[in-house]
Order: structure tokens, then C-alpha cells, then sequence
């Protein structure tokens, strides 16, 4: 590290907020010996160089041994600010690195670190299976060279493999089959039949994409079990012909609708009933379910339709979220409007959510681009602390302020006209879209301005590394919802780097964002494919006073006639602010969100792990069986000692499974109706916890009273088996993750509907 990379950190230091950040100064120092640890470890042979690897303890020499591993393993020696990102994510921290910086060399040294400092195995959690799959195998034989064996687990794994991955040294698995395995493995009924070891130490890539968007986010394993179709996919039918503006209103804020007279007496002529009446509510609450999906949720932009199902797409990334649903009949909802047949939701068997699974690590620690805007909830949810890795290279890209149009077709004319003025140039771009019907409507616009450009969506995710690669290539225009380079570099020229030079002397890639998103982190992320290693590069956002962000929070400090030139660009520097407050309250809304649903979660966390605890001890030892001997002595007596082990073993952990599924849908209920509360001027939370701890009290004798009931009832021979008799365990089960329900649940908008009608308002 230079003399002016050396000032620059240390005017950072003095510049950054008392606590904000972790301070780099003792990790630097470190920095001088394994440097001069270099030259003998460079002398060694493979061999050597392994032995020397297993015998690697301070910071000092795991750096030094993974640097020269790196160096021969893939021909890259790690940067000293990559091995501050090491050193930091040994401490415990979140490594903020600039993209294009080298995350994932800094987490295979320090994945290799906290093996030898005794904190292994390690798991390396991701956003996706592919990047999973890229990592492990990137960074095999760097692993190898320092003596550790590395696995990945995906979606298509089967349970040997999973056990496989995970008895390695370092397993490299995405956040959510981590966590499915965690809750497939609080079900078996035989410890040999888990795949997940001790969990010890984690390593989250894009910390601030997992451990905050996705933090409350529940994984969800359900079992199959008969029913009734959902309601409100019946519902979907009768809402399918109404208008906008004759049958129903929107929100300014597009997140919530409601019924007019004429609507409502539609509806009812249909049904034949009055919605209102009280024998009425389910249909009621079916209606208003469906009319939100038939009026606010839109096909490629909140979700896609693919081979034959509903598949949500990420708001967030953009990308297509794997394995998720919406609650409250919703996804129905969804579906119908589709003309698609329901998907199964199933009975709940165990649930965690993100932000639990993590916890459950004694170590945990990560990195990503953009960590200090998160900062405090890092800190707040998970104890925390952010570490900035300053950039091996100064950056140089040239950030210009964002031109924000009176209208979106304004914006939506500057943006091509901005794009056909560079590309005749030959300069690379990367245009940021906020969703899919976005980005392909952008395409075919500069297609008929004769632009050839490459479409990165939702719908083609699974090209996403070859595109992007490709997207430095001179003249290449690479249209992308926010999904775009999650693990991949942007190299100027195109991946050979061919045209390099050329393209530099355009100024680098120009990266410009068709509009603001929720989170500033989204926009920074964008911002960083260009300037990667201290290329040159330039970006911009164009915004107009009709977007989404500033209509829902901010319409109310726009101007009523803001200053503009003759183009529409607005030049009033109260419209700047208005923007930024736009976004700054979108950010806190969804920080108010996580932290009210933690609050929620809290409890019942806490009685899952209680209970998981108990079932450990069912499933690895004879306390059931000790218990039946004490309370039916006379008949657990005369079994075969292993016999009684087995059936008494098999009984409790099938009424403590049973009993908890049924505990969790009675939870559901309990927090969808607790707000029902809140009229009566009651804390919903409060109320929440006087119905949970009541209830989970009474869950551990009903399980013994169960338990014992059982047994006396079945007749046990030495070839019985747990499903000969009323032990029957659902024969399919899967997984999913439950997607934000944007609306509220569906007794929020129930109780928001009969409060219109209340105050006389159109119903």
C-alpha cells in the first residue's frame, strides 16, 4: 500500500462517524510481515507449501500462505487490500469491498483462516446456486493447495451429496438450501439420516442482499395434505371483468384498492350475497384478495409467467426469486387471474426465517459492495460491525448528478437520445431498469432508433454471466433489469479484453440507471460495474416526477411547477431533494418493516429453538422410552428393550412434529387476526405474545399426553414399523420461501375495507 493510499485511509478514518465503522490501522500493520513472508514461502514446493498450510496460525502467516496458494492456484496474488478483507472477515466483520475488488479470493483466505484458527467447518453462503457452484470449483484448487477439501450443495443435490458437501472443510451452499436442509433435518427420525453438520462458522457473500433484504424472509417446508381449494381462486373469476375507475380505485401510491358502489354491487349480483354480511367475511376477504391481484400486481413487472407457472420476480434484483410464494392466498389470487391451475401451499411442517438461520451460527461474518448504508442494521439485528476495504486502485469514474424530467415520456425520449449519442461513439453501456415490461420496452425503442442492444431480464437469468461478461465490448449496449453482474466483472473491451484500450479512451463503460430505486445500495451496486480496478467509467441516473418512488413518497414536495429547460429537464434544486427524501423514505419503510416482523419472529424463534432442543434429545437418546416406563410401567415393562426404544422414540417425535405444525398454523391465525385488535386500541404485539406463550406452554405436556396415549393404543410386535398404524408422516414434502405480501395480510385489508365503510366512504 502506497504513501497516498496510506493518507487516503487514514483522512477516511478521520472523516468516518465515531463507531460507524471498524478501524483498518491494526490489520495494516500486519501488513509489513506478510510481505516479507513472501520470498520463503515462494521457495517451498506444493508439498511444502501445504505442510507449512496446516501449520498456519496467527493472522500473519495465514495471510502469507494464502497469497502464494492463490498465487499458484490461479496465477492472481492477492492484493494487500484484499487481505485486509481477509483479516477483517477473521474478526468477525462485514467487509464493504468495491465490486470488481476480489470478493471471492478474500473469502477463500479467510474461509481457510478460520479453519485453522479452529472455527471450521465453514460454510460460504450465497445469493444463488450458481454462484455456489462458479465458487467452489473457482476456488478448488486454491483449497487444495492449502491442504482443506471444499463442496457445494444446489437445488438438484441428493441427500448423499448434500452429506458429502457438508463434511468438507469448507462447503460452499446459497442461503435458502442451507437453510431447507436445516429445517429438512428437524424432521428425521433418525439422527444418521441428517445432512447438515453443527453449524460453526458462516461467511455471507452480498451480506447486505441476505442478512437484510432477505432477512425476513421465512424458509418454509410444507407437507402435502387434502383440502379445499383456496377461495380465492375461485374469487379471481368474478373480478376478472371490472374496470379501473367504474369498478374499483387505486391508491396514489398504487398499493392498495378498493371497491366503488358499482363495483361492490357487481360482485354481489354475482355472488348473490351481501359481502358485508357476517356470515360473509371469508368471501369478502376472497374478493379483496383477488381484485389486488387483478389490479395491482402486473405480469413482467412483479412477476412472469413461465412454463406454465407463476414465478415472482425480485424487486430488489430483478431477478426471478426461486421457490417463492405469496401468503394469503395471494399466489392463488395470482394464478387464476393467469388462467393457471393453484399450486399446492400445503400444511406448514417448519419454518425459520433468514435472519434466524444465520443466527444460529456462533460465527458469522461477510462482505458485499455497499455494507455502510446498512450499517446500523447490521449492528441492530446481528451485532455487527462494517469494515470499509479501501480499493486497490483509486477510483475514477465521473458520477453525474441525476437529470430528473417534469415526465416519463421525457425521460424515457432523453434516455434513448443519451444512448443513440454514445453508442455512434462506440462507448460500452449498461442501462439499469427497474423491472422486465421496462426493459423490454426500452429494447424494442432502441431497436426502431437502429441500436442493437442485448436484454437481460427476469426471463433469461440463466444467460445472466455471458451477458454481462460482454458487456465492456466496444459498442455493446446491454439493456438490464437489477439482477445484472452479481459475480461477475465487467472487463473493459469485452471478457478478452480486446479492445481495452479503445474503449478507454471512450471514458470507460457508462452505466446509466433509467430511474431511482428503493434503496440507494441498489443504485450504488449499478453505479460499480463501471470504474472496476480503476478503469475509467461514467454514470448517471435519469428520473422523472411520474416515477413510481417519487409519486408514492414524495408527491407531496415536488413543486407544483418546478423550474425546466425546453427538454423537460427539470432544474429546480427543490426537486433534487424531493428525490433523495423519496428514497430516504422508502428505506425507512422497509427498515420499519424488517424490525416490526423481527419482533414478531422473536417469539416464536424462541420456541422453535426450545423445541428443537427437546426433539434433539428424543431423537439422540431413551428419554421417551424412560418416560413411558415411568408413566406405563406395566406395559412398556414386558417390551424388548430395544423395541420400547424405537416405538417410544418414533411416538414423540411424531406428536412433537404433529404438534408444532399445528402450533404454527395456529400462530398464523393468531397474527393475522391480532390486528383486528388494534381497533380496540390494543398492542397487536402484546396481543401476539399473550396468545403465543400461552399456547407453546401448553405444547410439551400435550406432546407427553399424546405420547403416552398412543402407546397404549398400539399393539407392537418386533416388526413394527412407525406408519403401520396412525404414524403416518406426509408423503411428499417440498420447500419455498414466502415472499413479501406488499398489500398488508388480508384482515389488514379487511379491517381497512370495513373502516371505509364505517366512515361512509365508497365501498
Amino acid at each position: 500500500m502506497g504513501v497516498s493510499q496510506r493518507f487516503k485511509s487514514k483522512f477516511r478514518r478521520f472523516l468516518q462517524r465515531p463507531g460507524s465503522t471498524v478501524d483498518l490501522a491494526p490489520l495494516e500493520k500486519l501488513l509489513p510481515a506478510i510481505e516479507a513472508r513472501e520470498a520463503e514461502l515462494a521457495a517451498l514446493d506444493d508439498a511444502e507449501l501445504t505442510q507449512a498450510a496446516g501449520a498456519a496460525a496467527g493472522y500473519e502467516e495465514i495471510c502469507a500462505v494464502g497469497r502464494e496458494a492463490a498465487r499458484r492456484g490461479l496465477d492472481q496474488r492477492p492484493y494487500d487490500v484484499q487481505l485486509l478483507g481477509a483479516m477483517s472477515l477473521l474478526s468477525g466483520k462485514v467487509a464493504e469491498m468495491a465490486t470488481g475488488e476480489g470478493k471471492t479470493l478474500t473469502a477463500t483466505i479467510a474461509a481457510y483462516g478460520h479453519v485453522r484458527l479452529g472455527n471450521g467447518p465453514v460454510h460460504v453462503l450465497t445469493i444463488n446456486d450458481y454462484l455456489a457452484r462458479r465458487d467452489a470449483q473457482w476456488m478448488e484448487p486454491v483449497y487444495t493447495l492449502l491442504g482443506l477439501t471444499v463442496g457445494w450443495v444446489n437445488e438438484a443435490s441428493t441427500p448423499q451429496e448434500r452429506r458429502d458437501a457438508y463434511a468438507c472443510d469448507v462447503t460452499y451452499v446459497s442461503v435458502s438450501e442451507a437453510g431447507f436442509d436445516y429445517l429438512r433435518d428437524q424432521l428425521v427420525t433418525d439422527a444418521e439420516d441428517r445432512v447438515q453438520p453443527a453449524l460453526t462458522t458462516a461467511i455471507v457473500d452480498e451480506a447486505d442482499s441476505i442478512m437484510i433484504d432477505e432477512a425476513r424472509v421465512p424458509m418454509v417446508l410444507a407437507g402435502a395434505v387434502p383440502g379445499e381449494q383456496d377461495p380465492v381462486h375461485a374469487a379471481a373469476g368474478q373480478v376478472r371483468g371490472l374496470r379501473k375507475g367504474k369498478h374499483y380505485t387505486v391508491a396514489e401510491d398504487g398499493r392498495s384498492v378498493a371497491f366503488t358502489s358499482a363495483g361492490l354491487a357487481a360482485i354481489e349480483a354475482k355472488l348473490g350475497i351481501d359481502l358485508y354480511d357476517e356470515e360473509h367475511v371469508a368471501q369478502l376477504s376472497a374478493v379483496n384478495v383477488a381484485l389486488h391481484a387483478h389490479a395491482l400486481l402486473h405480469r413482467d413487472v412483479d412477476y412472469i409467467v413461465r412454463d406454465g407457472s407463476v414465478e415472482l420476480v425480485d424487486e430488489m434484483r430483478g431477478r426471478v426469486a426461486q421457490r417463492r410464494r405469496w401468503p394469503d392466498g395471494l399466489q392463488a389470487a395470482v394464478e387464476a387471474k393467469e388462467g393457471l391451475d393453484a399450486t399446492a401451499e400445503g400444511e406448514v411442517l417448519g419454518t425459520i426465517a433468514m435472519q434466524a438461520y444465520i443466527a444460529l451460527y456462533p460465527k458469522v461474518c461477510g462482505m458485499t459492495a455497499t455494507a455502510v448504508l446498512v450499517g446500523d442494521q447490521l449492528r441492530e439485528f446481528f451485532g455487527l460491525e462494517v469494515a470499509v476495504i479501501p480499493p486497490n486502485t483509486p477510483c475514477i469514474r465521473e458520477d453525474e448528478p441525476d437529470r430528473i424530467y417534469a415526465t416519463r415520456a421525457e425521460k424515457d425520449e432523453a434516455l434513448i437520445d443519451e444512448i443513440q449519442r454514445w453508442h455512434a461513439k462506440g462507448r460500452p453501456m449498461l442501462i439499469g431498469t427497474l423491472d422486465v415490461k421496462e426493459s423490454e420496452g426500452l429494447a424494442a425503442g432502441l431497436n426502431a432508433a437502429g441500436v442493437p442492444c442485448v436484454v437481460l431480464n427476469a426471463k433469461n437469468d440463466d444467460e445472466e454471466a455471458a451477458i454481462i461478461a460482454e458487456a465492456g465490448a466496444y459498442g455493446a449496449v446491454t439493456v438490464s433489469t437489477q439482477m445484472a453482474g452479481r459475480g461477475v466483472d465487467i472487463r473493459l473491451g469485452g471478457s478478452d479484453q480486446a479492445d481495452q484500450e479503445r474503449v478507454a479512451a471512450l471514458g470507460g463503460l457508462y452505466v446509466i440507471g433509467s430511474g431511482r430505486h428503493d434503496s440507494r445500495r441498489v443504485d450504488d451496486q449499478l453505479r460499480g460495474r463501471a470504474g472496476r480496478q480503476g478503469d475509467p467509467g461514467g454514470s448517471v441516473f435519469l428520473v422523472s416526477l411520474e416515477d413510481d418512488l417519487v409519486v408514492r413518497h414524495a408527491a407531496d414536495s415536488v413543486p407544483a411547477s418546478p423550474r425546466m429547460n425546453a427538454d423537460g429537464l427539470v432544474t429546480d434544486e427543490q426537486v433534487d431533494y424531493a428525490v433523495e427524501h423519496a428514497q430516504r423514505v422508502a428505506e425507512g419503510v422497509n427498515h420499519e418493516i424488517h424490525r416490526n416482523t423481527w419482533r414478531y419472529s422473536v417469539v416464536i424463534e424462541q420456541q422453535r429453538k426450545a423445541l428443537a432442543a427437546r426433539r434433539e434429545r428424543l431423537l439422540t437418546s431413551d428419554v421417551a422410552a424412560v418416560m413411558l416406563l415411568e408413566k406405563e410401567p406395566e406395559k412398556a415393562g414386558e417390551m424388548d428393550e430395544d423395541l420400547l426404544a424405537r416405538a417410544a422414540r418414533s411416538i414423540a417425535l411424531y406428536h412433537l412434529d404433529r404438534l408444532w405444525a399445528e402450533h404454527l398454523a395456529e400462530l398464523s391465525e393468531v397474527r393475522e387476526g391480532v390486528h383486528l385488535r388494534a381497533l380496540g386500541r390494543l398492542d397487536p404485539l402484546d396481543e401476539f405474545h399473550r396468545a403465543a406463550v400461552p399456547a407453546f406452554n401448553d405444547l410439551i405436556p400435550e406432546i407427553e399426553a399424546r405420547t403416552i396415549a398412543t402407546f397404549t393404543e398400539t399393539e407392537f410386535d418386533e416388526d413394527w414399523q412407525p406408519d403401520d398404524g396412525t404414524l403416518v408422516r406426509p408423503t411428499a414434502t417440498w420447500t419455498y420461501l414466502v415472499h413479501d405480501n406488499p398489500f398488508g395480510s388480508e384482515l389488514d385489508r379487511l379491517i381497512a375495507s370495513i373502516g371505509r365503510r364505517l366512515s361512509g366512504a365508497p365501498r
